[in-house]
């Protein structure tokens, strides 16, 4: 019998013609109300990402101006014209994509890795990451993120730029991806 076999045969047994007990599940789903964009933006500016809060007519060219001159890989799905998407992920200077959905309370950006998402290496490979969120993917909770995501897909979750901190406290940015995080949100 493997370990694994004995652990699990030991908790059976501890478990055994134990009563089955109803687990309440009433989690609070929908938490903020009101401004779910202004809060998102201030929530994504605390993580020390640069933020630009734009109608959805002025992304296209403030996008142009941020990846001009740069190599920026463009995964298949985002639409950006004009621009050659640039193949090599280690040399790349950034990588500009959508995402699934995108929390106010946390400040998080979710992408499912579908369409305009790119594949996980290219979104955690390039030092910057330019990321376009329209108002209508904010949701105010996890709960409700959750809700629209598929659970079957690779999900990453992004709060701000890569960060850790050394044994001092110093914080150390780009360690586990992009130092630097850029968010369009499209209004």
């Amino acid at each position: 019998m493997s370990a694994r076999e004995e652990i699990l045969a030991r908790v059976a047994k501890a478990v055994a013609g134990a009563a089955d007990v109803e687990i309440p599940r009433g989690y609070r789903v929908a938490a903020a109300t009101g401004d779910l964009v202004g809060l998102f933006a201030e929530r994504v500016d605390d993580y020390r990402a640069v933020v630009h809060v734009l109608p959805a007519a002025e992304v296209p060219g403030r996008i142009a101006e941020l990846v001009t001159g740069r190599r920026m890989i463009v995964p298949d799905g985002f639409d950006l014209p004009g621009h050659q998407s640039w193949d090599d992920l280690h040399t790349a200077d950034g990588v500009v994509t959508g995402c699934a959905v995108g929390i106010a309370l946390t400040g998080t950006i979710v992408l499912d890795h579908g369409p305009g998402q790119g594949a996980r290496a290219q979104t955690l490979v390039p030092d910057y990451h330019l990321c376009v969120v329209r108002a209508d993917q904010i949701v105010s909770s996890v709960p409700e993120a959750i809700a629209r995501l598929d659970p079957s897909r690779p999900l990453t979750w992004i709060s701000g730029p890569s960060a850790t901190s050394d044994i001092e406290l110093n914080r150390v940015e780009g360690v586990h991806g992009p130092r630097t995080l850029e968010v369009i949100i499209s209004t």
